[in-house]
């Protein structure tokens, strides 16, 4: 038989997971001019591109951009997508095994780590994750209701999402309308009578994991101000000697902007922003079993080993808080048969390629993105993550660390077909994907989703 990986006997490669890091796999595989290459993508979800679709937020649409390279890797002949069809469930490792030369993860981290306070159960209380993919038309969240009737709602965290959440919370109707947002929150937020909303971060501005753009776009509502507390925004001599000597700019754009942010005063609009620093909450208090408030340490910043951490101090406030979400950080979740590092929250590997409980290589797996390195970087990040995979999937080709498929292509797709009669094709997405764009232009909106896997299925057949 010819060697794997020429016109005569394709590298055939099973992609579990339709986000960034798949379709970044697919693209570096297709860059491998000598390669000849069929692959197959799987996700549990009739939609591909995980997070860009679930996760990006709706006023954030230059974001999504990035699935026009992510239809280009689709057109490629080798390339097929078998959209709700799920690992475990309709498709199994001993399956992958016998139809593929080579199996990638790229499933990410989809829940959030917990507070680890007393009241984390209470009523009103939620992870980040659970409102991102409510409010941007997951299937699994859509019918999730949160109570917008409460004034105050705490955001537990300093990075992106966190941001997100928060200026979901303050924008108007006006502005969340133009979007693409779930029809469902849209109408919920509409109501909202939410009048304050707190950001709560354990360190400081110089400390932050929100991005440049992130900051700058929270003192620019149409009916939100922005308040920081001088206090906060100022940074005590260790963090100014750490970004002097770091010469990050992003960080220091950051602290510019918050620090401005520090030196406004009240315009009397509908809503306020309170974005707070050296705090942390210690618990969530409640009665009648849901969440009415959160008790906050306040911390001091000292330098250890190297690093600036956040110390808490014997000083507290309680802030009120009728709804809080968490986003403190993401874990992976456990695959069948695939080995899992518990303590990190992602599928063990070294440097993609997976490794068993003693460290040994799991010959024919690997992974990418963040159930590969964690919960780090923006969209593009995946791109040289998977790459970094792709080279060692090379690598193992050609030292001939791979499975050794004893069935067909064409009898992966009637087994898939023989369980899940329902599976969705590429061809078939783009007419769901078409069909909420022309709903969306009916609205002056980029597009109106479905929000149910029995409406996509139902025009995708159609």
């Amino acid at each position: 038989m010819a060697a794997v990986g020429t016109p005569e006997n394709p590298l055939r490669v099973a992609i579990i997971g339709s986000g960034p890091s798949g379709f970044y796999t697919v693209s570096n595989l297709l860059k491998q001019s000598d390669l000849s290459v069929e692959m197959d993508m799987f996700d549990r979800l009739p939609t591909p591109y995980g997070l860009v679709r679930a996760g990006v937020a709706p006023d954030h649409q230059k974001d999504k951009s990035v699935t026009r390279a992510y239809e280009k890797s689709a057109a490629h002949p080798g390339f097929r997508f078998f959209g709700n069809v799920e690992y475990g469930t309709h498709i199994h490792m001993d399956d992958l095994k016998a139809h593929y030369h080579q199996v990638m993860f790229t499933t990410g981290s989809p829940f959030d780590r917990n507070l680890g306070i007393p009241g984390e159960d209470l009523e009103g209380s939620h992870s980040a994750t659970e409102f991102v993919a409510w409010y941007n038309g997951h299937p699994d969240f859509a019918d999730l209701k949160f109570d917008l009737t409460q004034e105050s709602v705490a955001v537990v965290g300093m990075g992106n999402v966190a941001m997100d959440v928060a200026r979901i919370l303050c924008k108007t109707t006006e502005e969340l309308a133009v979007t693409d947002i779930a029809e469902h929150a849209l109408e919920a937020l509409k109501a909202s009578q939410v009048k304050n909303v707190y950001i709560l971060g354990r360190r400081g501005p110089a400390q932050a994991a929100f991005t440049p753009p992130e900051i700058k776009e929270m003192g620019e509502f149409e009916d939100a101000d922005v308040v920081v507390m001088e206090s906060e925004a100022a940074l005590d001599a260790a963090s100014q000697q750490a970004l002097e000597a770091s010469g990050d700019k992003n960080a220091q754009k950051n602290v510019d902007t918050v620090q401005e942010y520090a030196s406004r005063s009240l315009t009397g609009k509908k809503r306020q922003l309170h974005i707070r620093f050296l705090v942390s909450p210690s618990e969530l208090e409640g009665e009648g079993g849901r969440v009415t408030a959160c008790k906050l340490v306040k911390n001091k910043l000292v330098e250890e080993s190297g690093s600036i951490k956040a110390v808490a101090t014997s000083e507290e406030e309680v802030i009120p808080a009728g709804l809080v979400f968490r986003s403190v950080g993401y874990r992976g979740k456990p695959l069948p048969d695939v080995p899992f590092n518990d303590s990190w929250g992602t599928i063990a590997n070294e440097g993609g390629r997976v490794v068993d409980a003693s460290g040994a290589q799991a010959i024919g797996l690997y992974t990418a993105g963040w159930i590969k390195r964690g919960p780090s970087g923006v969209i593009g990040t995946n791109k040289t993550c998977a790459q970094e995979t792709v080279n060692l999937m090379i690598e193992d080709l050609a030292a001939g660390r791979h499975f050794e498929p004893t069935q067909s292509r064409d009898a992966l797709a009637d087994l898939v077909l023989s369980r899940q009669p329902d599976a969705i094709t590429f061809a078939e997405w783009k007419k769901i994907d078409d069909e909420e764009v022309a709903r969306g232009e009916a609205k002056g909106k980029p597009r109106v989703k479905f929000t149910q896997v029995a409406e996509m299925v139902a025009v995708a057949r159609s």
